[in-house]
């Protein structure tokens, strides 16, 4: 397997925070792969709480403990990736599906890092990524169409061969788009979540408090959350 140099050395920069005897929440995505690889590598004493099935068995694969929500009040430290995000740290998320378990996870920690590459940092969130929407299968279509009503593009997931996508938790997940992207982040959040049937949507605000994001040459700039 080819590995990324940027989303490498991401991960590994969101590593070496970890401290023994820590309590982590595990994101979901391909750069929180190579953080996973590179904290198995350091063999500490942690456990964590996995976003994702797919994150669940890959931590058992690498021998890292996992921990059950329920389990824990706080969490430590959060490592999760990012669809976009902007200089702000706010962020989209839900690209692999995650981002019920992810938001979360997200409330539960003391500290959030995004880890993702340098390409993921945008201007405005949702003008060249669409946005998630986790609905429950029943409400799908009434959703959709209010969403259209208000001049978004919704469109529904679908896993191989057209086959309705679902998530861990057995929902549908639209992809909506705005030309131009969002103009408030924070209100679009508002709105999505309260209309019946939604879940939640993959906006995320005031919960990263920082980001390490790599470059192609292995170097990694770091970003923090400007005081709101």
């Amino acid at each position: 397997m080819t590995i990324d140099p940027a989303k490498d050395a991401a991960g590994r920069a969101a590593a070496a925070l970890v401290r023994p005897g820590m309590r982590l929440g595990l994101g979901t995505g391909s750069t929180v792969d190579r953080f996973l690889v590179a904290l198995a590598a350091r063999d500490l004493d942690v456990a964590g709480v996995p976003t994702s099935q797919a994150t669940q068995r890959r931590c058992t694969e690498l021998g890292i403990a996992l921990l059950d929500p329920a389990e824990v009040d706080r969490l430590d430290l959060v490592v999760d990736g990012a669809d976009e995000l902007t200089r702000d740290l706010v962020l989209t998320k839900g690209g692999g599906g995650a981002l019920l378990r992810e938001k979360v996870v997200a409330t539960m920690g003391e500290r959030f890092v995004v880890i993702a590459t340098l390409d993921k940092l945008v201007p405005r969130l949702g003008d060249t990524f669409a946005v998630p929407v986790e609905v429950v299968p029943f409400a799908l279509h009434p959703v959709r169409r209010e969403l259209e009503r208000e001049g978004l593009t919704a469109v529904e997931r679908t896993a191989a061969a057209d086959v309705p996508y679902r998530t861990d938790n057995g929902n549908a997940i639209l992809d909506v788009r705005l030309d131009g992207g969002l103009l408030d982040p924070e209100l679009a959040d508002t709105w999505l979540t309260m209309l019946p049937g939604v879940v939640t949507s993959g906006i995320f605000v005031d919960l990263a408090t920082e980001a390490l994001l790599g470059r192609p040459d292995g170097t990694v700039e770091s970003l923090s959350r400007p005081d709101r």
